[in-house]
């Protein structure tokens, strides 16, 4: 993890609010199975540092499903089937960008190139959703948004769904853009987040603010011999 990530998450553990968390967390472990691994929780932070950070990509909490959250919001690692929430991402960018569908879902890349993969909550109890929400997490997402406000200039973020969007007070309009749109759920996904044309617009503005454009295209699945 990049030190200014460690030093804040360092910072955040102090405070009573994680604290209270982390004792959530390990009785949770103890009890149940807890998505993803304890090692990939903070995953998103590990792949792109502050300084690096020109998209925040928000969702709501983790895939549940055994197997398939591994620390990055929306993404799957290879060999693993794609969620609907994905396949409707990638319905989205093929229509936006004219790009083919990906043969993975894995959104490593994307992170590697500035974009924050963070979700409201970072942790879920498997076959359980939305089992670890407010216990914490929306706090300490809540300081990660307040800090990349603050230590950033002309930021992308991108919320999707209404727990995404509750992070919009938040967020300096005046200095960064938000592109809110329902999240991509099939629950939801029709309501407006086809047709939302959130790729090129984040492109468009980072182009406009000095930034290299994310290539949002994902490099083919490595075999296993990669």
């Amino acid at each position: 993890m990049s030190t200014d990530w460690r030093l804040f998450i360092d910072q955040e553990r102090l405070q009573p609010y994680f604290v209270a968390l982390h004792t959530f967390l390990e009785h949770e472990r103890s009890h149940a199975h807890v998505t993803p691994p304890q090692e990939h929780v903070f995953a998103a932070f590990d792949l792109t540092p502050l300084v690096s950070t020109k998209v925040v990509l928000m969702g709501q909490d983790p895939y549940h499903r055994h197997g398939q959250a591994h620390g990055l919001a929306f993404s799957v690692q290879e060999g693993v089937a794609l969620p609907p929430s994905l396949r409707n991402i990638f319905r989205e960018r093929a229509a936006d960008l004219l790009l083919p569908l990906p043969t993975h879902g894995n959104l490593t890349s994307w992170a590697q190139q500035g974009v924050l993969l963070l979700n409201s909550v970072l942790t879920v109890r498997e076959g359980e959703a939305h089992s670890h929400r407010n216990q914490g997490w929306e706090m300490f997402t809540d300081h990660v948004i307040s800090h990349i406000n603050a230590h950033t200039t002309s930021c992308a973020f991108v919320l999707w769904g209404a727990h995404a969007q509750q992070k919009m007070p938040l967020i300096d309009q005046q200095r960064h853009l938000i592109v809110a749109a329902p999240h991509p759920s099939p629950l939801s996904a029709h309501r407006g987040f086809f047709g939302s044309k959130p790729f090129s617009t984040v492109n468009t503005y980072l182009t406009t603010h000095g930034h290299t454009p994310i290539d949002w295209d994902l490099p083919p699945r490595l075999s296993k011999s990669e």
